[in-house]
């Protein structure tokens, strides 16, 4: 089911016009030329052609969020505001979300937006890291992936295989009084970059368990995917809550357009809700 704002937009098109359509096949004809036109009916007229851009621009096009925490750190920041590219995972309805084109699906390493699964009522942000099939194991915060591999020409898979990653710096974020480590990792497809806390253990006793694997391995069902926060040790992901089934996939970030700084000083007059700077050095692809 659609968020309420994403219904609330639907109704609003429907309803207006439905009463633009009703004035000028019912009730237009039998006015006098003198005769104004009803306010509701004047009013459902004057914005039916706006809201009805908006919801098709928002339902199947593109859709802008802004990021509320720092789980996708370094690549996304608090302050933040993308564009979610809706039909790059296929096209779906606004209300009822059942696919009506088939677009696309995801690839390892998109960064993409997708319902939580534990409540679907919000909107979660992470990396594809596997694709249905794929043998994930995240251990001593090494990611190590085996791709899916068809049976049939089983002697040909590739084997489980670590992401290398390389340290770019440490101590460029903070989160608290804790010196984050910048790496570069390189995925199946692409590069990006991930931060780790080095002084903080792997919560692996909260990590999600699958029947008949080890703790912190985990293999992607059909029709799922599994996602992580490029800020490894503070992102709520699908090492702790599973897999994001794909009817959840909202769509892919493509693009940073506004980037607000906020003041993090405690004692500072001005409150932490109150942009204090624009990023403009951040706006661009999202990579």
């Amino acid at each position: 089911m659609a968020g309420y704002f994403a219904i609330f937009l639907v109704v609003l098109t429907l309803v207006s016009g439905l009463l633009w359509l009703l004035d000028a096949l019912v009730f237009k004809p039998k006015r006098r030329p003198d005769e104004p036109q009803p306010y509701l009916f004047e009013t459902a007229q004057s914005i039916f052609p706006l809201i009805a851009i908006i919801t098709i621009l928002r339902s199947f096009l593109y859709e802008p969020f802004q990021i509320p925490s720092g789980s996708m750190m370094p690549t996304l920041l608090v302050g933040d505001f993308i564009l979610v590219e809706k039909y790059a995972y296929d096209v779906k309805d606004p209300i009822w979300r059942t696919t009506l084109i088939e677009t696309g699906k995801p690839a390892h390493g998109d960064v993409a937006v997708f319902k939580y699964p534990v409540d679907p009522t919000i909107d979660y942000i992470k990396r594809i890291i596997g694709l249905p099939g794929d043998r994930i194991v995240y251990k001593d915060k090494q990611l190590f992936i085996q791709k899916a591999c068809d049976k049939a020409t089983a002697s040909s898979c590739p084997g489980l295989e670590p992401l290398t990653q390389q340290l770019q710096s440490e101590g460029e974020f903070f989160l608290g009084p804790y010196p984050l480590q910048r790496f570069t990792e390189q995925g199946l497809t692409k590069q990006y970059n991930i931060l780790k806390n080095g002084m903080l253990a792997e919560p692996i006793q909260n990590y999600y368990r699958q029947p008949g694997l080890q703790t912190s391995e985990f293999v992607v069902p059909e029709g799922h995917y599994f996602a992580m926060g490029d800020n490894r040790d503070h992102s709520a992901d699908s090492r702790f809550w599973g897999f994001v089934p794909e009817q959840n996939l909202v769509g892919k970030a493509v693009f940073i357009w506004m980037s607000f700084e906020f003041n993090e000083d405690p004692n500072s007059w001005i409150p932490g809700w109150v942009p204090v700077g624009v990023r403009f050095e951040r706006l661009g692809a999202i990579e």
